[in-house]
């Protein structure tokens, strides 16, 4: 009996955390296809310009998956850039730091966060691709 309670158990917890990955913020490495499909679609997309280097992209990385199991940033992808071996897009994009989150609803940039790492700021940068979505 407890052997069914616990397989059970076990199952639906299983099912929760794979409902709730459905509906997450996506982070993935950045390709130009990716950045270019989501803007296309009007879709509320950020490029994190991150250098493994750098304390700051680590603590943003860590804010980013914390950010993942908030359900209001589930239409949101945060494409991690290397900063080191993206030099054109940061010239195209005037970002001279690394640390540098840029965001996009569509083409538009709605918002640009350089160097914080409290994920209270972090979430309303990225929040902005939302608000400028309605």
């Amino acid at each position: 009996m407890f052997k069914r309670v616990l397989t059970s158990l076990c199952l639906f917890a299983a099912a929760m955390l794979a409902a709730g990955a459905a509906h997450a913020l996506t982070i993935k490495p950045y390709t130009a296809a990716d950045l270019a499909a989501a803007q296309n679609a009007g879709a509320p997309v950020a490029v994190h310009f991150h250098a493994d280097w750098c304390p700051t992209c680590k603590t943003q990385a860590q804010v980013f998956e914390t950010l993942k199991a908030d359900a209001a940033l589930d239409k949101v992808t945060v494409l991690i850039a290397d900063f080191d071996k993206e030099t054109e897009l940061k010239k195209a994009w005037s970002v001279r730091a690394q640390a540098t989150i840029v965001v996009f609803k569509g083409k538009s940039e709605v918002a640009r966060n350089g160097g914080d790492t409290d994920p209270g700021k972090i979430k309303a940068t990225l929040a902005a691709s939302l608000a400028a979505a309605k």
